[in-house]
Formats: structure tokens, C-alpha cells, sequence
């Protein structure tokens, strides 16, 4: 009712200006003619001039009608320069601020509603900045006024803020105009007042602010390294400590944009992702696999499987995996790529100074991609415990009998799986009520649905309190919902998250700021608060990933050898990941539950994999294609995708949502048949059909009965 009244008032008022041919009172020849009688009436109704003058001011900004700047010479002629610059700041002011609220009442909603996915970026940048934004535009005339008022409306600009950078943004314009109409005679026409030469120059006033923004950032950046001593010359362009996937990566652009560039790494090339963390993960998941399949023998037309095997040698296929991979990664290769590999451990001595084997070395930048550490929890007795983690686990080569496997994400539950699958009797404790709690609860459903069909001992919602000891075996106290549960184990396997490692190499010392997560703290160019150190990989975070690190790192790279020049600020549109369950469950985007927290209207299609030939044929028929939708349009948010090989046919979707493709053009794609990537059009067909209204359909069965009829 309140949007229908004011756009009643405000359509009542633009008729009324049409009808009575207001406009033509606000006309430069119409002031010029009436200025006298203006001044004369002012004179003799003080009060009510002002007053109306006002008012008149106040609706005309209001309503965005075209004479506000005929309106500012007014009271120039009229007022003078000191009392003209007071009403007209604070009539327009005030007018602008109404046309503020009048948009965000009746377009803010509906526009948040409908775009807000592609305005996520622009409303964090208005959070943080909008007052220094909206006072630079208000410096530049060229910008049109109303158009300000209307699209600040729309934003979270508190409208307090919106008046008072307005008030003091416009002034310098209003100053001009007003001492312009105290001379309105000599004036023939606007052009008259914003000669290009004014214009230009409000340009640059407008422009200021952000120069200043960034001669403050660059002041401050000098500040902080004042502090040190600059060396005349430097040995490196680069020094990279750290040599997984984001030091690699990040050394590897280094060297090939020609840059001299030294990496420091103090244990194993590869760092985690090839020595304990993606590579023997996935060899090991494969392995376990290959068992899954014998004993699901009979649904493939066999009727038994006999498979022998002993558990050390396929913890030695791990080892082998990795070393047939390592020389992709090793200090031979990365030497002939032009990188100066160093083994030992590194020290930050300052900005320009990292040593390592007591030799120090002089560096323009410094890149940090250290990697990360399994997170232990304080539990009590934990510490009379032989645990193992994700990194010590690969060392094993004697089965464990009762394996407790503490964590339900991704790394827990992958090797929950696998070694469930190789003959372990494994129990599964998770403190959250679901696995892989992030993804939607169907999907982790299917997850727990699956591990139990395998004999797993999942305990979810299952908070550890304690490990003590009982007639020489180990045991851990659980709470659930009030209730002692007692798990016994020979074997305890710790799969919690992983802390950064942002100690012991110098960051201390330098005051190098950390996040509440204990992850280094970056900016959107991966810098640290110290200009010339950079941070990328599971150490700055926020996505601890091997695809996200190398991601991260080319921006590292490339800003650090191009600076101050210029910087790309980095991507995180489109970030996947994957699950390495069976079903594997991979992701990209938002889910519903993502969704709904940030108030981001979708729609949901599905299609089930249970339906798709090739998952039949291949025994895999289970899963989801899951994907979210802008209302009414085919531009994809979001996709989870549980099955087989999910990691592998979600690419199309990330690409779709890289490149700005949709629904639609999935579905006009030609899939090879028959292929798992085939889920991917028959949810896009999925899609299509829901958009189908039911009367658009009658109206189809009628035109096709009177085609078969009379035509």
C-alpha cells in the first residue's frame, strides 16, 4: 500500500507538470525575463520566498525533473552567493536524499531479488567504500545528478551516509552555479556556465579522491618499508618459500616471464598435494575401489571374485604412485625451467631478505606458500594416543583391524571409505549431525546412505570427549545428545582440517597480519599487509585446494612482477571441488543451503543418474545432477553433482558459468552416447521443460489438433 501511494503522488505530480507546462518556468530565457520581479518579490516576502524556492527545489530534485541546475542560477539571482550556496546545498541535498528513498523503496527489492548473484561484488565494494565513491562522483558535473540519487538507492548505502557525502560532494558545484546566477544577466546560455575548461576541471577534482586512495596506499606501503634497509640491487625478482602446488606454480611463472626466481622448500618438492595429500589419496581410493568392484562381482555377470592381496603392498603402490609423479615436480625439472631450487629451511629476515643455509638472499618480492599442517584438537588423553593424520598415515603398512576415523569432511571421509573397502573395520566419528556438512543434506545423505550399505560404523552428531584406556585397549568417549557412547580401537586416524603453517620462518618478526582463522590475511591482489609480500595456497586460504593454490599463485606471480604498475585482482567466481566418495560429490557455485542463507532466489533442477544408460551399464546407477538457476532464466549459480566421476563431468558446468553460457546452450551441445557427461543435457532438458507453462502446452495440443483437422 505505502509503494502504491507514492507512486500515485509521484505519478500524480509528474501529470500535474505536464499539464499545467511547468517546464517552461524552468527554462534559462523564462528566469532571465522574471528576474526583476524575482528580486522584487523576494524583497517584499522574504520568508515565503525562501520557503517556496525551497519546496520547489526539494520536488523537482525529488522527482528528477530536468531544471535543477536552472533552479541552483535562481538562487543565485534571487538569494545571492552565501544564502543561494545555503538553501540550494541543503534543498538539494534534501531532494536528493527523497529520491534516494523513493528508489529504494520501490526498485531495491525487486532488483536485489533479481540480480543479486551479479551484484554481490558491487554491494560489498558500496559496504566498504561506497561514501568515498559517491563523494567522487559528486565532484564530476558530468555525471547526471538524478541518475546518482536513483542507483545509490538501490545499493546498502545507509541513507544517512547518502545525505551527508552529498551535502559536502555537491557543494563545490553549487558554488560555481550560484555564483554564476548572481551574474545571470551576462549569461546566454548553460554551456555559458560549464564551459569545458570547468568541466574539465571538476573532472579532476572528481578524480582526486582516488588518486589520493592510492598515493595514501602507496604512502603507507613506503612507510612500512621504511623500516628497512633496501639493498642498491637485488639477486632475485622472486623468492618463493614453499614448493607445493602454490610455490611451484607461482616460481614456475616467475622464471617463464623471465624473472630471476629462488625456491626455497626445506622438506619434499611437491609439498602436500603429491607426498601426503592428493596424489597417495586418490592412488589409495583407487586401490580400495578395484576391491569394491570384485565383491559387486556378481551384478557385472561373474560369479565370484577371488582377490588376495596383502595390505603392504598396496600402501607400496601409494609410494610408487609418488615417485612416478615426482619428477613432475622435481628440483631437476624446475632447474631446467630457470628456477633456483634451494633445499633447506627459510628465514625472513626483512622485505628484501630471506636466508637459507646461512646464505641471504636479496629479493624485490617474496612469496609465501607454505602449506598447511593437520589440525589436532584438545581432547582430553589425546596425548597418550599414537594417532595418525593424513600426512603420517602413508607410512603405515600393517592393516589396522579397528580403525577410528575422527572427522567427516572431505579428507575423512575419502579415507574412511578407502580403507573400509580394503578390510578395515572402521568406525567414523563426526561432531556435526551430516558428513560433508557444506553440501546439500540430500546429497550428504547419499553419502552416509553408501558408507553404511559398506559396513561402515558411522557416528554423526557424535561429540569426542576423551581417550582413556581399559584392559590395555584404547577407547574413546563420545556425548551424543546427552548420552556416554564408548568407541573401541586399535588404531586412531585424526582427519580434522589443517592449520596453516605461518610459523617459525620470520612472520612473527615482521608483524605479518593473520586472519581470525590463523590463515595469513590478504587482499584481493594477495598481498600482505607489507607491499612486496605475497601469500597464496592452503597458508593465505580461503579455499584449502591444490587447484585453488596454482590458481591463486598466478596472480601472485604476475602482481608481483608487474607492480606498482598495475595488479589483477583475483577470481573466485567459479571455484570447484570434489569429494572422492563413492558417490563422488562435486561442486561449484552456490547449493541450496548457500542460497538460502544469503537470501539469493533460485531455482532447482535435478536429474537422476539412476536414469542414465552409461551409469546402467557401468553398474553406477545412483546420483544427482543438481543445478540452480536464476528464476526465469537459464544463467546457472550453481551445481552439485553426486555419481560417478563427478569431479569430471561438472567441468561443463564451471565453464558455462566461467564464460557466461547457460542452460540453454548445455542442452544445444551434442553429448557422446553413451557418457556419463549425457546427465549434463538431460538436466538441461530437465530444465527446459519446467520452463513450459501448462497453458503454453494447451496451447500447443490445440494448434496441433487444428493442424491435424483443417490443415
Amino acid at each position: 500500500m505505502k509503494k502504491i501511494i507514492i507512486l500515485g503522488l509521484i505519478g500524480g505530480l509528474f501529470w500535474a507538470f505536464s499539464y499545467f507546462d511547468l517546464g517552461h518556468y524552468l527554462t534559462l530565457e523564462y528566469i532571465k525575463e522574471q528576474q526583476i520581479n524575482f528580486s522584487a518579490f523576494y524583497k517584499e516576502n522574504t520568508l515565503f520566498a525562501i520557503s517556496a524556492y525551497c519546496a520547489v527545489y526539494i520536488v523537482t530534485t525529488a522527482l528528477s525533473l530536468p531544471g535543477a541546475a536552472l533552479m541552483t542560477l535562481l538562487g543565485g539571482a534571487l538569494f545571492g552567493l552565501v544564502t543561494g550556496t545555503i538553501l540550494v546545498s541543503f534543498s538539494s541535498t534534501i531532494g536528493a536524499t527523497l529520491a534516494f528513498l523513493v528508489s529504494r523503496l520501490l526498485l531495491r527489492d525487486w532488483v536485489q531479488g533479481k540480480f543479486g548473484s551479479h551484484l554481490k561484488s558491487f554491494n560489498d565494494g558500496i559496504l566498504k567504500d561506497g561514501a568515498f565513491y559517491l563523494f567522487t562522483l559528486r565532484l564530476i558535473p558530468a555525471v547526471p545528478f538524478f541518475i546518482i540519487n536513483l542507483v545509490m538507492g538501490l545499493t546498502p548505502m545507509k541513507t544517512l551516509s547518502f545525505f551527508l557525502v552529498s551535502q559536502v560532494g555537491m557543494l563545490a558545484g553549487t558554488l560555481v552555479f550560484v555564483n554564476a546566477g548572481t551574474q545571470l544577466a551576462q549569461i546566454e546560455s548553460i554551456g555559458g556556465i560549464l564551459s569545458a575548461e570547468i568541466i574539465f576541471s571538476f573532472v579532476l577534482l572528481g578524480i582526486f579522491p582516488l588518486l589520493a586512495k592510492k598515493l595514501i596506499s602507496f604512502y603507507k606501503g613506503r612507510k612500512v618499508m621504511s623500516k628497512f634497509k633496501k639493498p642498491k640491487s637485488f639477486d632475485y625478482n622472486m623468492v618463493v618459500i614453499g614448493a607445493g602446488s602454490a610455490g611451484l606454480v607461482t616460481s614456475y611463472i616467475g622464471a617463464a616471464t623471465k624473472g630471476k626466481v629462488a625456491l626455497i622448500e626445506k622438506h619434499k618438492m611437491g609439498g602436500d598435494c603429491l607426498n601426503t595429500g592428493c596424489v597417495p589419496s586418490k592412488a589409495l581410493i583407487r586401490s580400495a575401489k578395484f576391491m569394491a568392484d570384485a565383491r559387486k562381482c556378481q551384478k557385472l555377470g561373474f560369479k565370484s571374485a577371488q582377490i588376495e592381496f596383502d595390505f603392504a603392498d598396496v600402501m607400496e603402490r601409494v609410494q610408487r604412485v609418488i615417485r612416478t609423479i615426482e619428477p613432475h615436480d622435481s628440483i631437476e625439472r624446475y632447474t631446467s625451467l630457470g628456477v633456483e631450487c634451494h633445499t633447506g629451511e627459510a628465514k625472513i629476515l626483512s622485505p628484501y631478505e630471506v636466508s637459507v643455509n646461512g646464505k641471504t638472499l636479496t629479493t624485490r618480492n617474496i612469496v609465501v606458500g607454505t602449506g598447511a599442517r593437520p589440525a589436532i584438537p584438545a581432547i582430553e588423553g589425546i596425548e597418550d594416543v599414537a594417532y595418525l593424520t593424513s600426512d603420517t598415515v602413508w607410512d603405515i603398512r600393517e592393516k589396522p583391524e579397528k580403525l577410528l576415523v575422527l572427522g567427516g569432511g572431505p579428507i575423512g571421509s575419502e579415507l574412511t571409505q578407502a580403507f573400509a573397502r580394503l578390510g578395515c573395520s572402521v568406525t567414523q566419528v563426526q561432531r556435526n549431525k551430516r558428513l560433508i556438512p557444506k553440501e546439500d543434506p540430500e546429497i550428504s545423505q547419499m553419502v552416509l546412505e553408501s558408507f553404511q550399505s559398506e559396513g561402515i560404523n558411522v557416528l554423526t552428531a557424535h561429540t569426542p570427549k576423551k581417550f582413556f584406556k581399559r584392559d590395555g585397549k584404547d577407547f574413546l568417549q563420545c556425548e551424543n545428545n546427552g548420552n556416554s557412547v564408548e568407541v573401541e580401537f586399535d588404531t586412531l586416524l585424526i582427519a580434522l582440517g589443517r592449520k596453516a603453517n605461518t610459523s617459525g620462518f620470520g612472520l612473527e618478526e615482521l608483524d605479518i597480519e593473520l586472519t581470525p582463522q590463523k590463515t595469513i590475511k590478504v587482499d584481493a591482489y594477495m598481498k600482505t599487509n607489507i607491499p612486496n609480500i605475497y601469500a597464496c595456497g592452503d597458508v593465505a586460504g580461503p579455499y584449502q585446494f591444490t587447484h585453488i593454490a596454482a590458481h591463486q599463485a598466478w596472480y601472485c606471480a604476475v602482481n608481483s612482477m608487474i607492480s606498482p604498475f598495475y595488479s589483477f585482482k583475483v577470481d573466485y567466481s567459479t571455484v570447484p571441488w570434489s569429494t572422492f566418495t563413492d558417490p563422488e560429490v562435486a561442486r561449484s557455485g552456490l547449493n541450496e543451503l548457500e542460497a538460502k542463507e544469503q537470501g539469493i532466489p533460485y531455482e532447482v533442477t535435478t536429474y537422476g543418474i539412476d536414469d542414465l544408460d552409461r551409469a546402467i551399464a557401468d553398474e553406477a546407477a545412483h546420483g544427482i545432477v543438481k543445478v540452480l538457476t536464476v528464476p526465469g532464466k537459464d544463467k546457472i549459480i550453481g551445481v552439485t553433482i553426486a555419481g560417478l566421476h563427478a569431479g569430471d563431468i561438472i567441468s561443463e558446468y564451471v565453464a558455462a558459468m566461467k564464460n557466461g553460457f547457460g542452460m540453454n546452450k548445455i542442452l544445444g551441445t551434442i553429448h557422446i552416447y553413451p557418457t556419463l557427461a549425457e546427465a549434463n543435457k538431460f538436466a538441461a532438458g530437465n530444465w527446459k521443460k519446467n520452463q513450459v507453462s501448462e497453458s503454453t502446452l494447451a496451447w500447443g495440443e490445440r494448434i496441433n489438433r487444428w493442424r491435424r483437422d483443417y490443415f
